[in-house]
């Protein structure tokens, strides 16, 4: 059974940082991508960062040069270091598996506050 589990989430500042990590309870060579989406009420999940083919990275446009997505193939963890964060930032984010489906994880809240 593949689980992802993330942690990391929390509450800052405009301009603060925070790390989020995903484990994954399989060897994440199993995953074709990883990424992190980003979900606030009233709107569809959509993508922050992707990682594919073990090195190419995807940023949505308002994170690019904030947010870096980056892995540790011997924890089966991936991670996403967010920096100058903003408000807009504030959301549920879900860690992302894609093997023949897509697992999720049961996301970690981010709260960003001016």
């Amino acid at each position: 059974q593949v689980q992802l589990v993330e942690s990391g989430g929390g509450s800052v500042q405009l301009g603060g940082s925070l790390r989020l990590s995903c484990v994954a309870s399989v060897s994440i060579f199993n995953f074709n991508a990883m990424g992190w989406y980003r979900q606030v009420p009233g709107k569809q999940r959509e993508l922050v960062a992707r990682l594919s083919g073990g090195s190419r990275t995807n940023y949505a446009d308002s994170v690019q040069g904030r947010f870096t997505i980056s892995r540790d193939t011997a924890k089966n963890t991936v991670y996403l270091q967010m920096n100058n964060l903003k408000p807009e930032d504030t959301g549920v984010y879900y860690c992302s598996g894609i093997t023949t489906r897509n697992y999720w994880g049961q996301g970690t809240q981010v709260t960003v506050s001016s």
